[in-house]
């Protein structure tokens, strides 16, 4: 198997047990004032047809708690502060299996939810070279215009995203279900 590093993964991706790679991330679901979900539309460096919108997050760093890290790439990825101890959740957790840059992959996320207010201004400032390759857009959605995307054919990561923020709206009842999901 090639090593990961050469298809610009970071050095976050270590080989799992079964020499897959492997890392840990968090990822933030953003909702604004207006009941808009905050998404990522990226493209895989390996076959630039293929494209999907996904929640802020990403890898972890060794020993970093999730919550910080969550932050942090949150902060990255759009410029946007939260507060770690003001995130709800973990609201869900998921483990993806997935093809990116030719390579399979496996990634175990948490995931948060924040509530951010007002117009925020969206930076790229913190993005990494491989991010500045292949992410193609950051866009508030609609919940219903979410649901007629992804009927139209948008891919969107987690599947059941626009239910799950659908039952959170209202509050978090405590719950963190868990999903197993595979793009292969």
């Amino acid at each position: 198997m090639p090593d990961a590093l050469t298809y610009g993964l970071g050095p976050d991706w270590v080989p799992g047990p079964d020499g897959v790679p492997f890392r840990r991330a968090a990822r933030v679901i953003l909702v604004d004032e207006a009941d808009r979900v905050l998404l990522v539309r990226g493209h895989d460096a390996g076959e630039v047809t293929r494209s999907w919108w996904f929640t802020v997050g990403g890898g972890l760093d060794a020993g970093e708690d999730v919550r910080a890290g969550a932050a942090r790439e949150v902060l990255e990825e759009t410029g946007i502060v939260v507060d770690p101890e003001e995130l709800v959740g973990p609201v869900l957790t998921r483990s993806a299996l997935f093809d990116f840059a030719r390579v399979t992959c496996r990634q175990d996320e948490e995931f948060f939810l924040a509530r951010v207010s007002g117009a925020h201004a969206f930076t790229d400032d913190g993005w990494t070279e491989l991010e500045r390759d292949v992410l193609d857009e950051v866009r508030w959605w609609d919940l219903d215009a979410l649901d007629a995307a992804v009927a139209g054919g948008a891919v969107v990561y987690p599947t059941p995203l626009p239910e799950l923020v659908r039952t959170l709206l209202d509050g978090w009842d405590g719950t963190t279900p868990h999903l197993d999901e595979s793009s292969l």
